[in-house]
This record gives structure tokens, sequence and C-alpha cells, in this order.
């Protein structure tokens, strides 16, 4: 591993912790050379999942894109940083389980939308209207008042 401050590839561990339910590593290092420490992240990468797109087109599935998608619909809301861990590594847990070489991007976002609905609906309601691409007010207004018919009863 090259130390981020001095690039020497020198370095020993000081400590390994198990993280995300035993799916990675979490690694503190320290630099032989000039003494600096840092974290580094090791996980499982699964089999070369392809995303195919609207547009027929296909491209490597990215948890990486997928999470900055998510943390831009939860942006200012009161959703911790382990909130959005959990609702990723659930919705890639489910994705990488179903489908071995190829999912649709609707897919994705289905299960996504699913998983923010559950979390917090004006997070849910950003990332519905990036991803099904509202083309006016009255089919925005139309999703927030299926949202309202969804919810589910609490009378027996």
């Amino acid at each position: 591993m090259r130390c981020p401050r001095c690039a020497c590839q020198d370095d020993k561990v000081m400590d390994s912790r198990a993280t995300k339910e035993g799916a990675g590593v979490r690694r503190r290092r320290e630099c032989l050379n000039c003494g600096h420490r840092f974290t580094t992240y090791e996980e499982i990468i699964q089999a070369e999942l392809k995303v195919l797109k609207r547009d027929n087109t296909h491209e490597d599935f990215d948890r990486e894109k997928l999470r900055r998608g998510i943390e831009k619909a939860c942006w200012k809301r009161n959703i911790r940083p382990e909130q959005i861990d959990t609702l990723l590594s659930e919705v890639v847990s489910g994705i990488e389980a179903e489908f071995d070489r190829e999912v649709s991007s609707v897919e994705i976002g289905n299960r996504v939308m699913t998983a923010l609905r559950h979390l917090d609906k004006v997070a849910y309601v950003r990332f519905a209207s990036i991803y099904r691409d509202f083309k006016d007010i009255d089919e925005f207004v139309a999703e927030i008042k299926t949202m309202g018919t969804r919810k589910p009863s609490s009378r027996s």
C-alpha cells in the first residue's frame, strides 16, 4: 500500500477489523518511512455485474455511483451516514443475490426508491424526481399523491 503522504510502499498494519457484517476489512496502517497513519478498506468485489441502461447500453455496476445518488436524495435530511450505508448495503446485497451478470437500471432504481420510501419520504421524492424524469409538475404532484394512497393501513 502506498503512503498518501510520502508515497513509500512500506507500511505495517496496526489494526484490522471486519466491517459491513463481515463483507469487508478496515485496516489502520503506519508508514515505515515517515510514520504517517492512514486507513484502508478492503471489500469483496463480486463478478462483473453489468447494468442495462434504458438506452440499451451496458455499463459496469458502480456501488459508489449508487451511493452518490442516494446521498444527493438524502442531502440536508436528518439521515445519518450509517443509515445510508445500511440502505446501500441492503440494496446491493439484494441485487447481487438475484442477478449474476446483468441487472436493469429500472430494477436498481425501483429497489432504491422502495428502500428510501421506508427511510424518508422527502428523500424518496427527490430520488424519484430524478430517476423517473418527470416531464411536468402534474406528474410530480401525481407521484406525491400516490404516496398517500400507498401507506399501510393502521386499521384492523
